[in-house]
């Protein structure tokens, strides 16, 4: 995770949302540009900062921005993006996540936490092994200190894993939620793949379209 300070200023936005990041006289060159957007992995009542975590792959952008130093500027352009908390809190959230998809679920899960909001919320979480699981120590607390909010984690590539190993699909997802499939509101987060085949799962498991909202992480 990366944490940008603000420099004194503090920028209102939802959880969900994402910024563009802007790296300056990068060491690296990259043929996307020096530009990127983050979905914000802090809450909005870490005033003065603004975090960010995702996968540090080889490109030149995520090079330059694993060698940034502490006291390096970085531009950050204003919030952006609809993929926030719906307004109705008394419907049930089915937060999905695949891999760093979780940023904006930890984001929201925190400030549900730190506003006391009533939501109910089950997070389905999708890794390979629990080490490649960011948050994961995390989520258990926050799922334990909220008797509104429950955690089932699969790991798809862990024999040693004493729980959930499939992926998800629609049996997974009937067998997890059964007759309240079309009484909650989805929210799919994660790599556009994983996202457009979760959408199609849970069609098929019989959730409503307009009930499934998404965010895709390109992820480079």
């Amino acid at each position: 995770m990366v944490v940008f300070d603000l420099l004194g200023e503090e920028v209102e936005f939802e959880p969900g949302q994402y910024f563009f990041v802007n790296l300056i006289d990068p060491p690296y060159e990259d043929e996307r540009g020096p530009r990127r957007h983050f979905s914000v992995v802090t809450s909005p009542a870490e005033k003065g900062v603004l975090g960010f975590c995702t996968r540090l792959r080889d490109s030149g952008f995520k090079r330059s921005l694993r060698e940034l130093q502490v006291g390096d500027e970085v531009d950050v352009e204003p919030p952006k993006g609809k993929f926030v908390l719906p307004e109705d809190a008394t419907r049930e959230l089915v937060f999905v996540a695949g891999g760093i998809g979780i940023t904006v679920f930890r984001s929201m899960l925190l400030h549900i936490a730190e506003q006391r909001l009533p939501y109910r919320v089950t997070l389905m979480y999708s890794n390979r092994t629990p080490a490649d699981a960011a948050f994961l120590d995390e989520l258990h607390a926050l799922a334990a200190a909220n008797e509104h909010v429950a955690l089932v984690l699969t790991m798809t590539d862990d024999p040693d894993w004493d729980g959930e190993r499939r992926p998800f699909d629609a049996r997974f997802f009937r067998e997890h939620l059964g007759g309240r499939l079309g009484e909650v509101t989805f929210m799919v987060a994660g790599p556009p793949g994983m996202v457009d085949a979760m959408k199609a799962e849970l069609t098929e498991a019989g959730a409503a379209e307009e009930h499934v909202l998404t965010d895709r992480f390109a992820g480079y």
